[in-house]
């Protein structure tokens, strides 16, 4: 059956506001509607002709919509190192409206915000603690629970899409996807348009919304072997080893020794990498 259906879905910290742009922008240019699916019963409301572009910034797609013969799903995750030390950076510069979960209040933080409790936070290693028990925690669980292998859906990698300076992944996936009535030409200029190394590669031109996000076009690839102290990397690879082998970004605990000794590491920079 003929694919009418383009799916994407992202996850926190993972190219969110990048995928975000260019689809806005292929809806612009194209006439394409787009959508957020998250609940079942929105299903019944895709078209009965013509494409339509779905999203799941969290990649929580209803289970539903995977038996939808005419869906086709891109799905884009990122080295969960990073998406830790990029996370933990953010979120204490993020604007309190950006991101709900930022205004949640606990008790056991003392009546403060998520934001604020990070803040206050006496040493770098103490926010990405508490970081990784949190949201990077809950995104991380996001990234397991997707279907990996169905038929219907094309993997891709953050780190992959900021190497592909000309295209060709971002192409292939397109490609792959065959949706009927979008121009696959267009939908590649609007991916370099909206991306690091091209429509956005000077920082002065840089949307706000993007300049809150990323700092540069490059380096943004495995921050953890310059960032992240050796005595994080230990507990982080103890509770989350086994998903780094699961998605294919690390085999064993090794990589821990790649990582600086703590009292090399300067004071971290806030807000590096991509949402």
């Amino acid at each position: 059956m003929t694919a009418r259906f383009l799916c994407l879905g992202t996850h926190h910290k993972t190219g969110t506001v990048w995928m975000r742009r260019t689809l806005h922008r292929i809806k612009e240019t194209q006439g394409i509607p787009l959508m957020q699916l998250n609940r079942p019963k929105r299903i019944a409301e895709l078209p009965e002709a013509g494409p339509q572009i779905v999203v799941n910034w969290s990649s929580t797609f209803p289970a539903e919509m995977f038996a939808v013969p005419e869906a086709r799903f891109i799905h884009v995750i990122r080295d969960p190192r990073d998406v830790l030390l990029s996370g933990a950076r953010y979120h204490q510069k993020a604007p309190l409206g950006s991101e709900s979960f930022l205004k949640e209040q606990r008790d056991e933080w003392g009546g403060l915000n998520y934001k604020d409790y990070l803040k206050s936070l006496p040493t770098h290693e103490d926010q990405l603690l508490f970081e990784m028990a949190n949201k990077h925690d809950s995104t991380l669980f996001e990234m397991l629970a997707w279907p990996y292998g169905h038929p219907q859906a094309y993997e891709l990698r953050y780190e992959d899409l900021m190497a592909d300076h000309d295209c060709t992944r971002f192409r292939a996936a397109l490609e792959w996807c065959a949706i009927e009535g979008l121009d696959i030409d267009g939908a590649v200029q609007a991916f370099w348009d909206e991306s690091l190394f091209g429509g956005n590669a000077d920082k002065d031109d840089r949307p706000s919304r993007i300049v809150n996000h990323v700092t540069s076009g490059t380096g943004a690839q495995a921050q953890w072997q310059g960032k992240m102290p050796r005595s994080i990397a230990r507990i982080y690879a103890e509770r989350y080893g086994s998903a780094l082998a699961a998605l294919g970004y690390a085999a064993d605990d090794s990589w821990v020794e790649l990582c600086p000794e703590d009292e090399t590491l300067d004071a971290p920079q806030v807000a590096v990498g991509a949402k």
